[in-house]
């Protein structure tokens, strides 16, 4: 069986396909809390730097998402679900223009997710 750290929502799908459909390849990042708690973000591919502290945790409708190994720390144990709400986030994540944000839910891993995912 495959098990996967991150997973999307219908509708946060069809706001990403939008995005992409718009602007092109795309990342999510999930950033470390500075200005909307700890939030998904999506930019083009190549407007945010990435190095080798980035941890790829997997593909959401092919867009790679990551984190920071050091919120990674914090987040190995949870798997992250995608979706998408109405209001403006404090971020500049590509969905904000259109009055909508990316937010997580998260649960914890079973033990046999947390096995293979951290082993």
């Amino acid at each position: 069986m495959k098990y996967e750290r991150v997973a999307i929502t219908e509708k946060a799908k069809v706001i990403l396909n939008q995005l992409k459909a718009k602007h092109g390849n795309l990342i999510f990042h999930q950033s470390g809390g500075c200005c909307d708690g700890s939030a998904p973000m999506v930019f083009e591919e190549g407007d945010m730097y990435l190095d080798d502290s980035d941890i790829l945790l997997g593909q959401l409708d092919g867009v790679n998402y990551y984190m920071n190994q050091d919120q990674f720390e914090y987040w190995k144990h949870t798997h992250l679900t995608v979706d998408i709400t109405e209001g403006r986030g404090s971020s500049f994540s590509l969905e904000i223009p259109l009055g909508l944000r990316f937010i997580i839910h998260s649960r914890l891993l079973t033990d046999e997710e947390n096995i293979v995912l951290n082993k």
